[in-house]
């Protein structure tokens, strides 16, 4: 049986793709809208062999309900350099919950040594300092999530995550300093906090240098906390930051020795947030480029990132990544790869190999998902609609089973997923009403994903301020909080 999904024909889409790298460049904040492509009409109604399809993914379908059925994941991942938990949204409540699960069991059970998330450096640094119970890093996470203020701010301050925070700190608490389990942000954004950073350490650590990389960084301080500004200027021909970010990264790091005797942690700190300085340049000034540059630097710079936490919880550690499954599934494995982009999954495979990775997506048939509108606009909790027919989504619907996972090496051998299928990936930026022509990419699943969590129907996140009186709906759904 060879299962065809006929979403588009290559021909048919040539300028479409040209007319969404082009609005990559302009608008790479949208991320989702440079790799999502409609669902065609061609699959508006199921194709021919949908129902041996939906036979062989029913009966290899594992259920799904308490932490004890991740079992499958934990004997295929604990042993892994990287853990990759991805999310078919920003806005989900159970994609955090079943991610924290797994987390906990990853972190009790193999020893991972940290948790990098689809953040920003110095704001899940002070969650970092919290779950390591250092001095002065606030009273709680709830305290901490409360000076998170880039939007989209729900992203990482809400209920969910607040109670793995919590959980994170009480383990902590029970082992050595040394030893404790690390939580960093991976992302390029937050630059004017990572810029303000640099600087008050080194006012704290080296003065001297302090004042020669303030200089460099006064490039970048005319254009104020939005470096959309200085994108747009670099558009219109005006003078880049490239050579003076650069320079600032080079001077702190000639400076190691002397900086980490002070305290390498930060020193790491003050290093990190100086290339989240770097990434920012680099991921805006190619905004002016046609082309994947811009998507790709931010790529790059959270595989750097992961490189240097590699490098400083030592040889062998193991770490977990929480992000988007547009950032954690294979990229050569969706239609990402012909428009020249790249992900973490791939280059986490490219880099530790395919069996030092483990890539876990999750998918949900319908329900609500927090989001806004369009860019920066207040987070709404908003209907997700039933799966477009057709999609993988669907697929999973027909089958009967509300909470699943899906083990993909278990169909290596069926040709069922070898052609793509639409997939749904809902961004920070979601409009209900056009979610069939823009949030669906097409993938080849058993490629992109080494298991997949599908959940029939989810909710919105919790915003951190009803944490007392949020309980799990355990007559719904399977939440692994329930009993």
């Amino acid at each position: 049986m060879r299962f065809m999904l006929a979403h588009r024909a290559i021909a048919r889409t040539q300028a479409r793709l040209a007319w969404r790298v082009l609005l990559c460049a302009l608008l790479p904040l949208w991320a989702l809208a440079c790799v999502a492509e409609p669902v065609s009409d061609s699959v508006s109604e199921p194709v021919d062999g949908w129902g041996d399809a939906v036979a062989l993914l029913r009966e290899a379908a594992l259920p799904l309900e308490t932490p004890s059925d991740l079992d499958p994941i934990v004997a295929r991942a604990k042993d892994r350099r990287l853990v990759l938990l991805g999310e078919a949204s920003h806005g989900t409540s159970e994609f955090y919950s079943w991610r924290a699960a797994l987390t906990r069991r990853l972190i009790q059970e193999g020893d991972f040594r940290f948790v990098a998330v689809e953040g920003d450096w110095v704001p899940i640094y002070r969650l970092n300092r919290y779950v390591k119970g250092l001095g002065g890093a606030g009273e709680s996470a709830a305290a901490v999530m409360q000076t998170f203020s880039r939007w989209p701010t729900w992203m990482w301050a809400n209920a969910e995550m607040l109670d793995f925070v919590e959980w994170l700190r009480d383990f902590n608490a029970g082992r050595p300093r040394a030893e404790r389990v690390g939580l960093y942000g991976i992302d390029v954004y937050g630059e004017d906090d990572a810029r303000r950073k640099v600087l008050a350490l080194l006012a704290v650590m080296e003065p001297d240098l302090g004042r020669a990389v303030a200089d460099r960084y006064a490039c970048l301080d005319r254009f104020g906390d939005d470096l959309t500004d200085y994108a747009r200027a670099v558009g219109q021909g005006g003078a880049s930051c490239e050579t003076a970010v650069e320079e600032a990264v080079a001077m702190i790091e000639a400076r190691r020795g002397a900086l980490e005797s002070v305290d390498p942690a930060l020193y790491f700190h003050l290093e990190q947030s100086a290339h989240t300085v770097r990434g920012a340049e680099r991921h805006y000034r190619s905004m002016a480029l046609a082309g994947p540059e811009s998507w790709n630097f931010r790529v790059d710079h959270f595989s750097e990132t992961l490189e240097r936490l590699h490098a400083y919880f030592g040889s062998g550690s193991k770490g977990i990544v929480w992000a988007h499954n547009t950032h954690i599934g294979d990229a050569r494995a969706t239609v990402m790869a012909q428009q020249g982009q790249r992900n973490i999954g791939q280059l986490a495979r490219e880099g530790f190999g395919a069996d030092a990775v483990f890539a876990l997506g999750f998918s949900t048939y319908r329900g609500a998902v927090m989001a806004g509108r369009a860019w920066g606009q207040p987070g709404e909790i908003m209907e997700v609609p039933p799966a477009a027919a057709g999609s993988f989504e669907a697929l999973m619907h027909a089958t009967g089973r509300a909470s699943t996972l899906v083990l993909f090496d278990a169909l290596a051998d069926s040709e069922l997923l070898a052609a793509p299928i639409p997939h749904r990936a809902i961004g920070v930026v979601f409009r209900p009403e056009h979610e069939r022509t823009r949030n669906y990419v097409p993938t080849r699943m058993a490629e992109r994903y080494d298991a997949l969590i599908y959940l029939e129907a989810t909710d919105a996140v919790g915003p951190i301020e009803s944490v007392p009186s949020i309980q799990p709906d355990c007559t719904r759904r399977a939440d692994p909080s329930c009993p």
